[in-house]
């Protein structure tokens, strides 16, 4: 009987040191739960004030006007949206920048997407780009950066730069513009891809919109592409976007595909009604494999292959 009783109260103890055991681990787990979900809505709270003070101030519909010390409005900005930060430069968000020149008539107006404000008071503009002048024309630009200049009235950018031009675009190195003035400058390395397949190379492209007139200009080493010939110029061109006609200037060396060759002074590449017709009033020496003349006038249509040499003509044959 004693032996019975025993048992059974060492089975009473082991029972109570188990429960003992759960009761703890299940206080543990408990305990862990707690700091777990504690951490987690401490985690979601610190995101959501990090969120909150991402920007120290922000402002809708923002507006402001810069003067120079003679108080003469320099220019207005507008933008849908201002966010200032505390070690980052101030970000707007959709903009409109209106120049003014020395005596408040609206100069150039620029817009973009984005756009920052440095501390010397530089203003970079970002993404897609449009430039409209003083006369109204629309420069519409590519680039990743264009800076306008707090301190005098140039804008300008640094970076490569795709140009939106009359049936072409043109690629350069970087650009420069007075905000009074109807003209640009894409400087650098300048390649012109034009809408009927040529493509043009050249350096330091000056492009003017001045009186209604779309000229681009270069005064350096140039080349032409098109479908069958490749036209090299020492001078550089004129090229009239209105007209679709290019003067590539100084001698001129025109190679066809065929194997001929021409050379020429200030030749006129006529792209009018989607023809191809190069004209020069200069004397022209005609070469092919079996023909070499020279002429003081040349007609090439570059489609039908047909030239014409006219004016003292002399020719000799194989």
């Amino acid at each position: 009987m004693a032996a019975f009783q025993i048992r059974k109260i060492q089975s009473i103890i082991v029972f109570i040191i188990v429960l003992i055991a759960m009761l703890w681990l299940f206080q543990d787990n408990i305990a862990k739960t707690s700091v777990f979900q504690k951490h987690t809505l401490q985690s979601d709270t610190l995101k959501e004030e990090m969120k909150d003070i991402a920007y120290l101030e922000k402002i809708d519909n923002f507006l402001i006007k810069e003067y120079s010390k003679e108080q003469l409005l320099l220019h207005t900005l507008e933008a849908d949206t201002y966010y200032s930060y505390k070690n980052s430069p101030v970000e707007l968000l959709n903009i409109k920048l209106t120049t003014f020149d020395e005596v408040g008539q609206e100069g150039v107006v620029l817009t973009s997407n984005r756009a920052e404000i440095l501390e010397s008071g530089d203003i970079f503009l970002k993404d897609a780009i449009n430039i409209q002048s003083k006369n109204g024309a629309l420069h519409e630009i590519n680039t990743d950066s264009l800076i306008v200049l707090s301190n005098s009235d140039q804008i300008i950018s640094n970076s490569e730069v795709a140009y939106l031009g009359e049936n072409s675009i043109v690629h350069a190195q970087g650009m420069e513009m007075s905000n009074n003035d109807d003209t640009m400058s894409l400087v650098g390395d300048v390649i012109i891809e034009q809408d009927l397949g040529g493509v043009i190379e050249t350096r330091n492209l000056f492009i003017s919109h001045a009186d209604g007139e779309k000229l681009y200009q270069s005064k350096e080493r140039t080349i032409y592409h098109s479908k069958d010939s490749t036209i090299n110029a020492d001078m550089g061109l004129d090229l009239n976007m209105n007209e679709n006609l290019m003067k590539l200037l100084g001698k001129v060396e025109v190679l066809n595909s065929s194997g001929s060759k021409i050379d020429s002074y200030n030749l006129i590449v006529d792209q009018s009604n989607g023809g191809e017709v190069y004209k020069s009033n200069h004397p022209t020496h005609y070469q092919t494999k079996i023909s070499d003349i020279r002429a003081k006038k040349m007609h090439y249509d570059a489609k039908t292959k047909k030239v014409e040499l006219t004016g003292e003509v002399l020719g000799v044959y194989e």
